[in-house]
C-alpha cells in the first residue's frame, strides 16, 4: 500500500491555483519535476488564464473552465510531444496561471516639477499625481515579452515601469493639450481620458490593457501658487479704501479692549488718533484706485470746481484743479508768464494775471 502511494505521488492529477493574494499577476504551478497524469483535472477560474509551456515555448492555452486533459484538448502540446497515436502517458509540462483580474488605485506622480509652457505665465513648472487601473489584456505576450519563466510575478515587478511611463506620457500630454494652467483643475477629466490615449499603445505592447486614468492633483510650485493666492485676495478685496477702513476700525475696537481698566485718557487719544489715521487712510486709497480710463492719478473735480488750462511746449495741458495748478506753480512748472484759460475767461492771459493763482505774494512797499 505503501509503494502504491509513492507511485500515485509522482504524478499530478489535479492543477488549479486560489489566489488569494491582491498582486500577483503569474503565478507557476509547482510541478517539482512530477509528471502530469493524462486525465488530470484542469480548473481555470474566472479573470484566470492557464499557459501551458513545453521545453521554453508556449503551448497551449485554456480559458475559465473546467478540463480533462487529454490528447484531444492539448493538440500543440500533443505535436510537440510527437504523440502520433494519442498515446495517453504521463508527460511533463510547465504550467502558468495568468491573473486577467483589474489591478486597482496605482498610484502615479511626478518626482521633480516638469517645465512646460502656459499661454499666460509662460514657463511654469508642474507637478501631477493621481492613480490608474490596469489589467492583463494579452496572456501569451506579457508571459513571452514580461513575467518569462518568474515562477511568482507580482505588481512591484513591474509597477515602477508602469509609473515612468505614465508619468512621461501623461506630461507630454497635458504639454500639448494647451489647457491654461488656471483650468487643469476644471479639466481633470479630460486630461484623464487623453492621457489614456496616449498611454494605451505602450501597455499594448506589454499585452496589458490600461482600463482607467486618474488625475488627483495638478499643482504649481509654492511661490506661484503664494502669488496666485495674494491675486485672488486683491480681486476679493476690492475696494481697498473699504478694506483700509475696515482694517482700521477693528485696530481700533482691539486698542479700545486693550485699555479697558487702564487709563481712561489715554485710551481716548488711541482712539481719537486711530479715527484720524481710519480717515487718511480710507482717502488714500479712494484717491489712488485704479481707473484706466482717468488721463491723471488726481481725483475727479466736482460739478462746480473751476478746472484750467495751461499752455506747454505750445499744446494746452488740462483740465487741472486749482489745487493741482498751485502745485505746479510750486515746482516752477507754471510761472506768472505762462498763460492759462478757465471758463469764462474770452482768451488766454497771463497767470500772474489772476490772482487766486498768485495771492500769496505780499504787496509792493512803498
Amino acid at each position: 500500500m505503501g509503494l502504491f502511494s509513492k507511485l500515485l505521488g509522482e504524478f499530478i492529477d489535479v492543477i488549479e491555483w486560489v489566489d488569494h493574494s491582491q498582486d500577483t499577476l503569474v503565478w507557476k504551478f509547482p510541478r517539482n519535476d512530477n509528471a502530469i497524469k493524462m486525465g488530470a483535472k484542469l480548473t481555470v477560474r474566472e479573470s484566470q488564464v492557464a499557459i501551458f509551456m513545453n521545453d521554453g515555448r508556449i503551448a497551449d492555452v485554456f480559458l475559465p473552465g473546467m478540463y480533462e486533459l487529454t490528447t484531444q484538448n492539448i493538440p500543440i502540446l500533443t505535436t510537440l510531444m510527437s504523440w502520433k497515436y494519442g498515446f495517453n502517458s504521463p508527460f511533463q509540462a510547465d504550467v502558468y496561471f495568468v491573473s486577467m483580474r483589474t489591478f486597482l488605485n496605482q498610484k502615479w506622480g511626478t518626482k521633480n516639477p516638469v517645465m512646460i509652457r502656459d499661454a499666460e505665465f509662460g514657463p511654469v513648472r508642474l507637478r501631477a499625481f493621481g492613480s490608474f487601473n490596469f489589467k492583463v489584456q494579452d496572456a501569451k505576450v506579457f508571459l513571452t515579452q514580461i513575467s518569462a519563466t518568474n515562477p511568482n510575478f507580482s505588481i512591484d515587478d513591474i509597477n515602477e515601469q508602469l509609473r515612468n511611463t505614465v508619468v512621461s506620457r501623461a506630461m507630454d500630454t497635458i504639454a500639448e493639450s494647451k489647457i491654461p494652467v488656471l483650468d487643469l483643475a476644471a479639466n481633470y477629466n479630460e486630461v484623464g481620458l487623453l492621457v489614456t490615449q496616449h498611454i494605451q499603445p505602450d501597455f499594448t505592447e506589454l499585452g496589458l490593457e490600461l482600463s482607467k486614468l486618474f488625475v488627483e492633483n495638478i499643482s504649481l510650485p509654492p511661490e506661484v501658487e503664494q502669488a496666485l493666492d495674494k491675486r485672488s485676495q486683491m480681486g476679493i478685496i476690492g475696494n481697498l479704501g473699504a478694506y483700509a477702513q475696515f482694517q482700521a476700525a477693528n485696530a481700533i475696537e482691539k486698542s479700545a479692549e486693550n485699555t479697558i481698566g487702564g487709563n481712561l485718557g489715554a485710551a481716548g487719544m488711541g482712539i481719537g488718533v486711530g479715527a484720524a489715521m481710519m480717515g487718511q487712510v480710507g482717502n488714500i486709497f479712494q484717491q489712488n484706485q485704479f481707473d484706466p480710463n482717468a488721463k491723471t492719478a488726481e481725483a475727479p473735480p466736482s460739478l462746480n470746481a473751476v478746472e484750467y488750462h495751461f499752455a506747454k511746449d505750445g499744446k494746452p495741458d488740462g483740465p487741472h484743479s486749482l489745487d493741482s495748478i498751485k502745485t505746479l506753480i510750486a515746482a516752477n512748472v507754471i510761472n506768472k508768464e505762462t498763460q492759462v484759460w478757465k471758463k469764462g475767461m474770452a482768451a488766454w492771459a497771463p497767470a500772474g494775471s489772476l490772482t487766486e493763482l498768485f495771492d500769496h505774494e505780499p504787496p509792493p512797499l512803498i
